[in-house]
């Protein structure tokens, strides 16, 4: 055995000592990268499980989204299913509509050729009115002559009775030709060509009051107007309007009373709106369109004379120069018949002044 060299052998067991502190100072920094990849492994896993945690809620959120998204889906299947039964009663309610749409068109054909010939039998009637009227006059004319004749020359040679039938015939004849005087006059009303030219009211308004001049100072009546426009219409039909409305106030009086008419016109958007006022026994308002028809009387021909034409000739004429007729009343208050005519531009109240016109 050979003997053991005790340096070598403490060097030997230095060198291992080193080795074990080099070792152990592996093993320490080994140790020390083991926990601080525990560490970080230790951060991962609570960063994990938030990921975790996130995704979870996500899911969750996803699944109450899909819910939502489930429920719209068949909120807008239902929509549009209610949109298509609306859509179907919709193209039932257009096939509805064209069907009436037709029917208004073939109604309207019919309405416009009953019009036509509606048109035809006014004319046709009108014709014959005049044509009547006129080649009435001179037969009644003859008859009213011998009656008349009859009733000089035998009145009081022959019994009461007699006198009494020659009488009544006398009285029939002259109303029959006032009747017919009226029925032609009315004719003549809606026949020939109407001239629209200029024509000052005032004027016009002028020469009726001299047409009527006998009636008015047998009434002592007092007729004022205000300030009257230039119009573009029929002188003569107009004449015709304004003569029979001053005629009607003078005719229908209150017993004792002065007569007081006033006449007055007034622009209103694109018509004049003229105003002929009295103080006479009024009319009942119920009596408004019966008062405008041929031969309509409201009173007995013992109270106020008359064939009851003159306001239907008014009514005529009116609606012939474009304009409507109408009048405001109340019985034992006078009253105030209104008529129009259209207005053009530059047309003012030209003539005349407030109290002016006085007869």
């Amino acid at each position: 055995m050979e003997p053991v060299d005790p340096a070598a052998q403490t060097r030997a067991i230095l060198n291992i000592v080193e080795d074990l502190g080099e070792e152990r100072a592996r093993l320490e920094d080994t140790q020390t990268a083991i926990l601080n990849v525990l560490d970080d492994a230790a951060g991962e896993r609570e960063e994990l499980h938030s990921t975790q945690v996130a995704i979870l809620n996500v899911l969750e959120d996803s699944a109450g989204e899909r819910e939502r998204l489930g429920a719209n889906q068949a909120a807008i299947l239902n929509i549009l299913g209610d949109f298509g039964e609306e859509k179907v009663r919709l193209e039932d309610a257009q096939k509805a509509l064209l069907n009436i749409l037709e029917d208004v068109d073939v109604e309207r054909a019919r309405v416009k050729e009953a019009a036509a010939e509606l048109a035809r039998s006014n004319a046709d009637l009108e014709q014959f009115a005049y044509v009547a009227s006129h080649d009435l006059q001179e037969p009644l004319r003859m008859v009213s002559a011998y009656v008349q004749l009859l009733e000089r020359r035998y009145e009081g040679r022959l019994d009461e009775q007699a006198d009494k039938y020659i009488h009544y015939a006398v009285d029939g004849a002259r109303r029959m030709e006032a009747l017919i005087g009226a029925l032609l006059e009315y004719s003549r009303a809606g026949r020939g060509e109407l001239r629209a030219v200029p024509v000052d009211t005032a004027r016009v308004l002028e020469d009726v009051l001299v047409s009527l001049s006998a009636a008015i100072e047998e009434s002592q009546t007092v007729i004022t107007h205000e300030r009257l426009p230039v119009v573009r219409s029929d002188e003569a039909q107009l004449s015709m309007v304004l003569q029979n409305l001053i005629a009607n106030a003078l005719k229908f009086r209150r017993p004792g009373e002065p007569v007081r008419v006033h006449v007055s016109a007034e622009r209103r958007a694109d018509a004049w709106v003229f105003a002929v006022r009295d103080n006479g026994i009024g009319i009942d308002p119920a009596y408004q369109d019966r008062v405008f028809v041929i031969f309509q009387r409201l009173h007995t021909r013992a109270e106020y004379p008359g064939t009851g034409i003159g306001l239907a000739i008014c009514k005529k004429v009116v609606e012939r120069l474009g304009g409507r007729i109408w009048f405001e009343s109340k019985p034992g208050d006078g009253t105030t018949f209104f008529f129009t005519l259209p207005a053009t531009e530059g047309e003012s109240a030209t003539r005349g002044r407030p109290g002016a016109g006085e007869s």
